[in-house]
């Protein structure tokens, strides 16, 4: 009784998490670019785990930007945001800027466990004695390279930093970022595998990609003030 119910439940979050990406891509795609190109595929990843919350801070923080982009030229926009993001909110940064950090961080760290937990499903492997520790190792290195990835190609277009000096800049602003992202995600994983429900979850099971979702809640939550530290010192730039 109490897994068809749960089943019930994470069925309809994961339908809704899908419905709420698909109408920010849809919303995107009628004209409501975003200045920074990354954003596009950060909005829709938000949604896959935070569901009608991801949606409401895309409307509420996304759509107006992507207006106020609008009114002037592309990198015009882009260059102004960003120097006008300097400074200040390194001193003290807002929720909003903090939010947008870690989600930014964030949605590397998801396409990261969504594609070695989907890859684990096809191809199972066992590394170190234990399925649950290969998928942790391997999600954490996929979503170290996916996050890093993402980072650059935030910086590198904004600054005239060389390819490797980016690099290091992204290393810098999103290494303790992502990390602390996992360590929330592996936290509840482990709450729910060994005292939830005592057992290793089916990865083929809308339970588990809910599980999964509440996961990625969790490490928000965790990455939160580890990105208001990195953008207070100005290791980390404003969005």
């Amino acid at each position: 009784m109490t897994i068809m119910w749960l089943t019930t439940i994470a069925q309809i979050s994961l339908a809704l998490a899908v419905a709420c990406a698909l109408w920010i891509v849809l919303d995107m795609l009628r004209g409501h670019r975003q200045p920074m190109a990354i954003m596009h595929v950060v909005w829709p990843v938000t949604a896959l785990y935070a569901g009608p919350l991801g949606l409401w801070a895309y409307w509420r923080w996304g759509r107006p930007r992507a207006r106020s982009a609008a009114q002037h030229d592309d990198s015009q926009s882009a260059g102004e945001s960003h120097r006008g993001n300097q400074g200040g909110d390194n001193k003290k940064p807002s929720p909003q800027s903090v939010a947008l950090a870690a989600s930014h961080c964030g949605s590397g760290c998801t396409l990261g466990d969504l594609l070695v937990e989907s890859l684990l499903l096809a191809f199972p492997v066992v590394w170190f004695g234990s399925e649950l520790l290969t998928g942790w190792v391997l999600d954490y290195i996929a979503a170290f390279v996916i996050g890093i990835a993402f980072q650059y190609f935030t910086i590198k277009p904004m600054t005239d930093q060389s390819p490797g000096q980016a690099f290091v800049s992204a290393l810098k602003a999103d290494t303790l970022s992502l990390t602390a992202w996992q360590v929330g995600m592996y936290g509840w994983m482990a709450i729910a595998i060994f005292l939830i429900f005592g057992h290793r979850l089916d990865k083929s099971t809308p339970v588990f990609w809910f599980m999964m979702q509440i996961a990625m809640l969790c490490g928000f939550l965790t990455a939160y003030p580890v990105n208001a530290w990195l953008l207070r010192r100005g290791i980390k730039e404003a969005m």
